[in-house]
């Protein structure tokens, strides 16, 4: 049930490998998606705009959820690169005993903190309620999202890609009916929609657990190596918590840029919600190809064949340029069509949303090749074990959105926030280009340096 990245044809094993991953992502992406959509529809701008005024939010927190479990996953690829099972089996304990406690420290201090960070952030007070029910509510399904993506982390750096799709696509069909259950039946409003979320999260989870049990022997662990030891978790915790601050940096510009957003009301923060959603969908394949370098390299490096390294990050770019074009193209034709999928037609302020909304996806997907860069290079680095130089790009992405939220979007508006994010990604790239050059060469420095 595992599979070998460090033999054959990079371009090919690059594509085998991140096609499932991103089947997994656009599953994920629906659930999302769904939300969005059935709060647009039956409740109205208002409560899109309410759920879309907490994207910020979330992205700082379950970003970080995600990003740690994925630095977890790292050293378990490199020991599956290098062979030592036993090793491997060590690190994922340990990663488990450190998530139990992420999990326990962040579910509680975000619960307890959520409606000041939503005040603070110049929430409207039409929707502010039902902002914080929703985001109070995803919050305390912190667990599920760590049980989730480590264990998904972990059946990936193990060479298979497939298996979780599998449990997304189940708890997507699952969020699609509780989402409809909740919010239509129910009448839970927003709060039905976080419920759904949270639900089948905790399904695919299980499903997950479930599944390494049964399937994967190599994850059979000895009581002796379900000990905590301390050079491990200073290890996995080195890979995680530069993963995770990269999304939570990345996410306090993105802060600054909804906190200037909200002040324009929430006309703007509804387009910039369903603007948003498509450009997340349409984002998926850069997800899957970063997490198929972050696995490429883990285990290559691990393996010493370090010329595999900028071979598989010229193939992977050449797939985003392709397809970073083709998603531009398309966008020109049916941004608008896209942006209606998300609300009501009824409503009077729906035609404008939609011109916002296109606006926003034309802009964004003209700048998605250096989207697919960020994600590409970044993830590579991490893979190479350089996880801290994640911090520095989130840095420069934080620093361009908060400068374009701070400075531009006051005496410019709503056309300054949709160029925010392409300004990120291009500073991100400025740094990381030169970065994952100097990563290799240190690299190839440090075997010279290793005794015959």
């Amino acid at each position: 049930m595992t599979r070998d990245l460090t033999a054959g044809n990079p371009m090919k094993l690059l594509l085998g490998f991140a096609l499932p991953t991103l089947f997994g992502l656009l599953f994920q992406q629906m659930y999302n998606m769904v939300d969005t959509m059935i709060v647009g529809k039956l409740l109205g701008s208002q409560a899109l705009a309410a759920v879309g005024a907490t994207g910020s939010i979330s992205f700082l927190v379950i970003g970080f959820c995600s990003g740690v479990c994925g630095g977890f996953a790292i050293p378990v690829a490199r020991e599956m690169g290098a062979g030592d099972h036993e090793k491997l089996r060590r690190y994922v304990a340990n990663a488990v005993w450190l998530s139990v406690l992420f999990a326990a420290v962040m579910t509680v201090a975000t619960g307890l903190a959520c409606r000041r960070i939503l005040t603070a952030m110049h929430t409207p007070a039409d929707i502010i309620e039902d902002s914080y029910r929703y985001i109070f509510i995803i919050f305390m399904g912190i667990p599920v999202t760590y049980l989730y993506n480590l264990l998904a982390g972990v059946i990936r750096s193990l060479g298979d890609s497939r298996t979780p799709v599998y449990f997304l696509a189940l708890s997507s069909v699952l969020n699609i009916g509780l989402d409809i259950l909740l919010i239509l039946k129910g009448n839970m409003g927003v709060a039905g929609a976080a419920v759904a979320t949270v639900v089948s999260q905790a399904v695919s989870g299980l499903a997950c657990l479930v599944y390494v049990r049964l399937r994967f022997p190599i994850l059979r662990l000895s009581r002796d190596e379900l000990r905590l030891r301390g050079r491990l978790c200073l290890d996995l915790l080195g890979m995680g918590i530069p993963m995770g601050l990269q999304y939570s940096i990345t996410a306090i510009g993105s802060i600054v840029l909804q906190s200037a957003v909200n002040r324009l009301g929430s006309l703007y923060v509804a387009s910039v919600t369903t603007g948003s959603k498509v450009t997340g969908l349409l984002a998926c394949p850069f997800d899957a190809m970063g997490g198929a370098m972050a696995t490429y390299c883990g285990q290559n490096s691990g393996a010493g064949k370090l010329e595999r390294l900028s071979q598989g990050v010229r193939d992977c770019s050449l797939l985003g340029l392709i397809y970073s074009v083709a998603a531009f193209l398309a966008m020109l034709l049916l941004a608008p069509f896209c942006a209606r999928v998300f609300l009501d037609p009824t409503e009077s302020d729906a035609a404008s949303i939609v011109a916002l909304a296109s606006q926003f996806i034309k802009i964004n997907t003209a700048f998605f090749f250096p989207l697919a860069l960020v994600n590409i290079v970044r993830f590579s680095i991490q893979g190479m074990g350089y996880s801290a130089f994640a911090i520095l790009a989130g840095v420069f992405e934080m620093l361009a959105r908060s400068l374009v939220g701070k400075l531009l979007v006051p005496p410019f508006g709503y056309t300054a926030a949709c160029y925010a994010s392409p300004a990120a990604w291009l500073a991100a790239d400025a740094f990381l280009i030169p970065a994952c050059v100097w990563c290799i060469h240190r690299l190839y420095a440090h075997r010279r340096l290793q005794p015959a």
